[in-house]
């Protein structure tokens, strides 16, 4: 099924205007498979689907009129004439449209070897896979939809879901077992009974339900407590009560939102097989069946939006009333004149407003539990649009403009725990939940004042796989209550690859008890430090271009009249990513005119104007609608999106500049010629003196900028945020002397780096820092294999020439130097060094409200922050 769905996308990108839509392809397989599971749990004669596909195979005619025949007669019930036997009545959303798609000799072959198969025990997440492999692949993108694992589901769900309800029961069953014991038999029985009325009447909310994965494992999780109760009651208790309703867990307790129209469809076919395959593998007659119609339609799953909604939803006309539109954010296209790749103007959708934009509302739910959409908060605007994003944004100001899309869907679960509605909530997002905008999210309500929340579980960071096949996200999943409570921190140690695990990796953990934080670890409030003014003014990220033209060669630069036009120097500079720092530099230029207008462009440098006026001004104009901040670019196509003012500010007058890679494998601070212009992927900290380099470069705020960071991505690298690492970090208070052995050693560093490089082209910062990891670690550089084959050659090769045991003896020299500048001892665990250094930083936070400011370059940052004497002579 997965390869006809394959091939149906294939024909719609082949022949787009005449293949099947996604949604009619998801909807036809559906209906086949439900039909093959009927055939063989006994709805349908057996093999009655199976033989009528090998009797109209041959016949391609055949196939649409009869396949549509056979599902309008199960959609009515009654005397099927396509099967010439009597039939149940189906009912439901998945054969109201039984009209049935045409398909060829070939593609019948897979469906009849599929309808081969016994389908009694599928498993209802077969949806989920399905319409992922239907929908297409942009669509997914744009709307951040993944199919869950079911395998990360059940982790999910159990710790939501099941484990409190479970606790409920083992005292219920403790107390029932007294009483029997002290002649209570009757009070026994009444206590079961209404633990399982309490069962009866939970409603369970996946407020992003997809196909309905998370709603099919906790109706399992459910069915199952409730057997074991029943079991109970006829074993223990010797009662055999025939139970209605009222006692016995129903599909409609469980409740979805989901804003596809065809998941919402499915959602609630899924829950609805669950029902049925739990009525056949514990009915006690085998001729017995479920009630007609086999399928209940009802309101549990809601299409609609989950965090917004609104009055009136209209377009933005222009001044010749015509519908104003924008690039659909994904359609790309290869440029005529560069052959890079640029935005398709021509794939257009319409700007809307939203009329009074307010918090959608969610049904009541006892628990809560999902995987809404990935969505950086970056990315909101281009995929869904400026009017959406205004509208979210005026409907939840109390959230950071920048936070992911999924941590909305969070918040208003945590609403909704804390307000009492709900008693838990279980969500997965990505593992950037930690990172600075999303975390500011979980501390609005982790540090709430009135009826804070907590964090029962917590997987910082978690693979996220889709049966064997990894995606380019990590994930982390969160378990909130109402209350002050301790929860359980679960870390991943180990993953393997293990196919047969269901879920692509099993996973081996470390469980830590305590407190859990808004930056989930236990420990150290490292995410609750305070920004610290003597750390303020002089960091800050590079250039962010918003256009690849503004690269070149240095030869093109040539061309272009570096060398030759004066002044041009200025403005064609070395430019450096942190691909080209950590990795092999890729030794280009940019074209930086910074400070010129158009005219002063044209007039200077005519031919630099022409070669941006052809690589960047189509691509700035075609995203002009797009939204205030796209005219503006359009405007200045020749400069950077984000010329980085301030940076510019405080790099004036020094010769070099600390620099360190935003997102990398290895935390490296390094010096950075000021000639050399930086990326914005690389965070810059204006200062050329050695010991703050050195400082940084130490362990102790290695270790605080990897707990103040967070990480992110697939590779699962730390992410250096200037405000949460940098300008939270207390540098120690250090002697003259402590400065000069700090200042001595760091530039040893840096210089030692430098010139194996300069000595070894092919040698990376990566591979020095992946040797002395392995040294540092223990590992046997000199071990091998059965066929004496080294097994670490690339580790042998950097160590030999990075000479990383030199490497290693600078960083022990600094760790030494930098804690005694601290007055700590040098052997301290990470995690003592997170309390001391955020017990410091909270000192000095005291003593800045008092005035007292330890500057880290004062020549710079007191010239304009105090214009008082009595406030300068405090300082």
């Amino acid at each position: 099924l997965g390869k006809l769905a394959a091939e149906f996308d294939k024909d719609r990108r082949l022949e787009p205007d005449t293949a099947p839509s996604a949604d009619t392809v998801a909807d036809f397989l559906i209906r086949c498979l439900f039909t093959m599971y009927a055939e063989d749990v006994g709805l349908l004669p057996e093999k009655s689907f199976t033989n009528l596909l090998m009797e109209i195979k041959e016949d391609p005619r055949q196939v649409c009129d009869s396949l549509t025949a056979l599902w309008r007669e199960m959609n009515e019930g009654g005397y099927s004439a396509t099967l010439r036997r009597r039939i149940p009545r189906f009912n439901g959303r998945v054969f109201a449209n039984a009209t049935a798609i045409p398909i060829n000799t070939t593609r019948m072959d897979r469906l009849i070897e599929a309808a081969r198969c016994d389908w009694s025990d599928v498993d209802p997440s077969i949806f989920g896979s399905l319409l992922e492999n239907a929908l297409d692949a942009r669509q997914r993108s744009a709307q951040g939809a993944h199919y869950t694992p079911r395998a990360y589901v059940e982790r999910l769900v159990r710790a939501t879901i099941e484990d409190p309800l479970r606790d409920e029961w083992e005292l219920v069953q403790s107390k029932a077992i007294a009483d029997d014991e002290a002649g209570h038999r009757a009070a026994s029985v009444l206590d079961c009974h209404q633990f399982l009325h309490r069962l009866a009447t939970l409603r369970i909310l996946d407020p992003a339900c997809g196909t309905g994965n998370f709603l099919v494992v906790a109706y399992e999780r459910l069915k199952t407590l409730e057997a074991e109760v029943l079991r109970f009651l006829r074993l223990n208790l010797e009662d055999r009560t025939p139970l209605g309703d009222t006692h016995t867990v129903k599909t409609t307790q469980f409740l979805g939102l989901e804003v596809n129209p065809r998941a919402a469809r499915i959602a609630e076919l899924v829950v609805n097989l669950s029902a049925l395959q739990w009525f056949y593998r514990n009915r006690q007659n085998p001729d017995e069946h479920p009630p007609e119609p086999v399928i209940r339609e009802g309101k549990s799953i809601e299409c609609r939006d989950a965090v917004l909604t609104w009055s009136d939803k209209k377009p933005v006309f222009d001044e010749m009333s015509r519908p104003r539109t924008r690039w659909d954010g994904f359609t790309m296209k290869v440029d005529a004149v560069t052959g890079r790749s640029v935005p398709d103007d021509s794939a257009r959708v319409l700007i809307e407003t939203y009329s009074n934009p307010r918090p959608a509302e969610w049904p009541q739910a006892d628990f809560i539990v999902g995987n809404p959409p990935f969505m950086g908060g970056k990315d909101i605007r281009v995929r869904l649009g400026d009017g959406f994003v205004e509208a979210l944004w005026a409907a939840y100001p109390e959230l950071p403009n920048s936070c992911d899309f999924v941590m909305y869907w969070w918040h208003k679960a945590a609403q909704a725990v804390r307000s009492g509605h709900s008693q838990r909530f279980g969500l997965i997002t990505t593992n950037s939940i930690t990172q600075t905008f999303s975390r500011r999210v979980l501390e609005l309500h982790l540090k709430a004042e009135e009826n804070p929340l907590s964090l029962l579980m917590a997987i910082p960071d978690h693979p996220w796989t889709e049966g064997d096949k990894a995606a380019a996200v990590r994930i982390a999943m969160t378990v909130g209550v109402a209350g002050d409570f301790k929860g359980e921190l679960k870390m991943v140690t180990k993953e393997i690859v293990n196919e047969n695990a269901g879920e692509g990796y099993k996973l081996f953990f470390q469980d830590m008890l305590g407190k859990i934080l808004p930056d989930l670890t236990v420990g150290a409030d490292v995410a609750g430090a305070k920004t610290l003014v003597a750390n303020s003014k002089i960091s800050s990220p590079g250039v962010k271009l918003h256009g690849d033209g503004f690269i070149i060669t240095k030869e093109k630069a040539m061309e272009l009249g570096l060398g030759r036009v004066p002044g041009l120097d200025q403005h064609i500079r070395v430019y450096r990513n942190g691909r080209d720092m950590m990795a092999r530099s890729r030794n280009v230029m940019a074209i930086d005119l910074f400070g010129l207008n158009e005219s002063e462009v044209l007039d200077q440098y005519p031919e630099v104007y022409q070669y941006l006026s052809d690589t960047m001004k189509e691509v700035r104009e075609s995203k002009r609608q797009a939204g205030a901040w796209a005219a503006d670019y359009a405007n200045r196509w020749w400069q950077f999106g984000a010329p980085r003012i301030e940076l510019r500010k405080y790099l004036d007058g020094l010769n070099r500049y600390i620099a360190t890679v935003e997102t990398a494998k290895h935390r490296v601070f390094q010096f950075l010629d000021i000639s050399i212009l930086p990326d914005n992927m690389i965070v810059c900290v204006a200062i050329e003196d050695a010991y703050h380099l050195g400082v940084l470069s130490s362990r102790f705020h290695v270790a605080y900028s990897l707990a103040a960071g967070g990480r992110l991505g697939f590779g699962n690298d730390p992410r250096y945020n200037k405000t949460k690492c940098f300008e939270t970090f207390p540098f120690p208070d250090a002697t003259e002397a402590q400065k000069a052995k700090i200042r001595e050693i760091g530039e040893r560093l840096d210089a030692h780096r430098k010139r194996q490089q300069s000595l070894h082209a092919d040698l990376t910062l990566t591979e020095m820092y992946n040797a002395l990891e392995a040294v540092r670690s223990g590992v046997n550089l000199q071990e091998t294999d059965s066929k004496g084959k080294k097994i670490h050659a690339k580790l042998i090769k950097s160590h030999e020439t990075g000479l990383v045991s030199i490497l290693k003896k600078h960083h022990d020299d600094l760790d030494t130097a930098v804690a005694e500048a601290y007055g700590w001892p040098t052997n301290l665990p990470d995690q003592e060094i997170l309390q001391r250094l955020v017990n410091l930083n909270s000192h000095r936070h005291q003593e800045e409200q008092t005035g007292l400011i330890r500057w880290l370059r004062p020549e710079y940052q007191c010239r304009d922050t105090y214009d008082t004497k009595e406030r300068k002579s405090n300082v």
